[in-house]
């Protein structure tokens, strides 16, 4: 039994996890919720040098809160850390949160991305990230757009649009691993100037375009980057239906981030803010030591596929800082 997709090919083959989203395309941005039926375990890793998070500290195997109920991705630099605000007024709402007497208190960690040099119409005189965080979870569902949508609705790479990415595997054990990822690097998700991308070793079927390996490479020195350009960083998420402790979800992140240096070059740069947060359901049995290699592994596969499907999926707009792959090789 080899490892295939899931059904989806999504982060919501995970039995129990859902994602919502909303986005703004005068604003060229947005955000992209992943939710639990059920609070779950998470962990985190940051390996960009200009990281903007929320409640990253208590998913340390170390702290009282051990699970969370929601993850949030947003656009926005700082002022889309308020969108996980209008996550957690919606889980309130459901009557969702850790427990403190009578008070319910959602846990929701979020990551963000810098877009506010796309172009976008950013003269606000309120902060929308709140109302686009309440919008992203109203709408989470198993089936989600990928490319030009939520957290990666502004998002772009040194050559070509970024976008929301996604993709999911199911081992020979039978646990399943999904990644969802917003791509807004600094590098290039490219070998070269395209169409082949970097992850393409790891692609299953034709889920990017099926191009195969790109035949030659250049100056590995001397890759694209986008360092005065639009604002850079790729935040994501990888999830598994394992039952993992604190402490084993933020392994599972440090391995995903392996597979943004596989789709992305340069990748975890001085001006990225790379972060990957890890969810763990629990609906399976805990892994083995054998069995947390496999899910390292595949977390890192997962998670390269995720941006190239991001990258791949992103839909041309009049305005365009950078030319979507499709409008360039489709």
């Amino acid at each position: 039994m080899n490892t295939r997709q899931g059904p989806r090919n999504l982060i919501t083959d995970v039995s129990g996890l859902r994602v919502g989203q909303a986005g703004d395309h005068a604003l060229r941005s947005g955000v992209t919720v992943l939710l639990g039926e059920a609070p779950f375990v998470a962990g985190v890793h940051v390996m960009g040098g200009a990281p903007g998070t929320r409640e990253t500290d208590l998913l340390a195997p170390d702290r009282a809160v051990q699970e969370v109920d929601a993850l949030v991705l947003s656009g926005g630099s700082a002022f889309g850390l308020d969108a996980a605000s209008g996550v957690a007024d919606g889980l309130r709402a459901m009557g969702r949160g850790f427990g403190v007497g009578a008070a319910r208190v959602p846990i929701v960690p979020g990551a963000i991305l810098f877009d506010l040099l796309n172009g976008g119409d950013h003269g606000w005189t309120v902060n929308p990230y709140r109302v686009l965080g309440r919008a992203a979870l109203d709408a989470a569902a198993e089936v989600f757009a990928l490319g030009t949508a939520g957290a990666g609705t502004g998002a772009t790479t040194a050559t070509l649009k970024g976008g929301i990415g996604s993709a999911s595997a199911v081992l020979p054990s039978g646990v399943t691993v999904g990644a969802l990822v917003a791509v807004n690097a600094l590098g290039s998700a490219m070998v070269g100037q395209g169409p082949q991308f970097w992850a393409a070793p790891f692609e299953i079927g034709d889920e990017f375009g099926g191009l195969g390996v790109a035949r030659a490479f250049g100056d590995p020195m001397s890759a694209p980057t986008k360092l005065a350009q639009h604002g850079n960083t790729t935040i994501g998420i990888v999830a598994t239906d394992a039952r993992l402790t604190q402490a084993q979800c933020t392994r599972l992140a440090v391995a995903a981030h392996d597979g943004l240096a596989r789709a992305l070059v340069p990748s975890h740069t001085l001006m990225d803010g790379d972060a990957i947060f890890a969810a763990a359901t629990g609906a399976r049995p805990a892994p083995d030591v054998a069995g947390q290699v496999a899910l390292g592994h595949a977390a890192a596969c997962v998670m390269a596929r995720a941006v190239a499907r991001g990258v791949y999926a992103a839909r041309p707009m009049a305005g365009d800082p950078v030319p979507a792959w499709a409008a360039r090789f489709g």
